[in-house]
């Protein structure tokens, strides 16, 4: 078994999977985030407060969490490995396919994002873990839209790199989704054409729906 994981379609088989984590985790935090822009916030607040205090919702926020970061890290070490030896295909697509510019460029499009999710977390995550983020009144629970929005209204920049980043997850998302999908077994061309149809699809919402968040603080400001 352990050959099986160290061969050349093992690795990509990890990847799939991970990337399966990743979608799976990126449909949670974007419904989840989708919120701030729903009445005046404290659907949010309830919403972030269960995510932080439920143990089954902590549980499952790390597992996924846990397969993300795993993706991210498991790239990096085939990636370096690949470079020194010779390129395993991760990101290449089948042999019937177009190879286009994400599926050429998704560890560089990872980086970046992961670059993005160290700055979004020492921002929001650490501030919430760790006490300073404000709290809604008269209770223990932490004011999350209130730190989230006034971030947003206040740092242009943030904003700007905040889309940006969700253009490149879009990107890389639009090779990962069925790339991970082919290489599970989905890979004759009935389903190779509906995922990549599917994937574009999924990689605009995912992309569109983290755009908008910002824009709308920065010009509600």
């Amino acid at each position: 078994m352990s050959g099986i994981f160290s061969s050349s379609l093992g690795k990509k088989l990890i990847m799939s999977i991970t990337g399966l984590f990743l979608m799976l985790f990126l449909v949670v935090h974007l419904t989840t985030n989708l919120l701030l822009l729903v009445g005046d916030g404290s659907l949010y607040n309830r919403a972030a407060h269960a995510l932080a205090t439920i143990p089954l919702l902590r549980i499952v926020e790390f597992l996924l969490a846990f397969g993300f970061f795993f993706h991210i890290v498991y790239a990096t070490i085939i990636t370096l490995k690949n470079q020194r030896t010779r390129p395993i295909g991760y990101n290449k697509t089948a042999s019937n396919r177009v190879t286009t510019w994400p599926s050429k460029n998704m560890y560089i499009l990872g980086f970046a994002i992961l670059a993005f999710l160290v700055l979004h977390l020492i921002n929001f995550f650490l501030k919430l873990r760790f006490g300073e983020a404000p709290y809604v009144e008269g209770t223990e629970m932490h004011n999350t839209y209130l730190l989230v929005s006034s971030f947003f209204a206040k740092y242009w920049w943030y904003n700007l790199i905040y889309v940006i980043s969700a253009v490149l997850l879009g990107l890389h998302l639009s090779h990962g989704f069925w790339s991970a999908f082919h290489t599970i077994g989905l890979n004759n061309n009935k389903w190779l054409n509906r995922l990549e149809s599917f994937a574009y699809v999924y990689a605009v919402i995912v992309a569109v729906g983290f755009t908008i968040i910002p824009i709308y603080f920065w010009f509600a400001r």
